[in-house]
């Protein structure tokens, strides 16, 4: 019987394995909702407070026609912003499969936290009503929260400018 020189094996097992873990704790939120999983875990304040720009959080539901109505305007947004400005969707109060299929069809370049019973939206002051905008700035502190759906792209660039910095 042969000796197998299991070695280079290990090593590449562990290349592989670092790499992974690398590619975890890089998220900043700025790829395509609809690939594999739309969803980011674990804990949102901490999420926030670690990505050293400003965050645009915006409260959503499939269900919600205020909400579809803005999304291709933080959609827009989120790709002219690329690089300076992080935005991160929280789902709530949403059925999973609603969700999905909704983020499949209107794809966004950030990803989401899932929020079933609001409690992500409790952080931010954001469980009045949907849809919800919250801003950070690059600190973590929350700057402002605008209730409501935003009439034009217009005037959500401009609560981008003045709040997200």
């Amino acid at each position: 019987m042969r000796s197998v020189n299991l070695r280079p094996v290990r090593l590449l097992a562990i290349l592989v394995a670092g790499l992974a873990l690398a590619a975890c704790n890089s998220d900043d939120g700025s790829e395509e909702a609809s690939g594999p999983s739309p969803y980011l875990t674990g804990d949102f304040e901490a999420y926030i407070a670690k990505q050293d720009k400003p965050v645009v959080v915006n409260k959503w539901a499939s269900w919600c026609g205020p909400c579809r109505a803005e999304f291709p305007f933080f959609a827009r947004q989120a790709r002219k912003r690329k690089g300076e400005v992080v935005f991160v969707g929280v789902n709530s109060q949403d059925n999973r499969g609603d969700a999905k299929e909704f983020l499949s069809e209107h794809p966004v370049p950030y990803r989401h936290f899932e929020d079933p019973n609001q409690e992500v939206a409790a952080s931010f002051n954001g469980v009045q009503g949907f849809p919800v905008t919250a801003f950070y700035d690059a600190d973590g502190k929350r700057e402002f929260v605008h209730y409501g759906g935003y009439a034009d792209e217009a005037q959500l660039a401009e609560d981008i400018d003045r709040y997200a910095r």
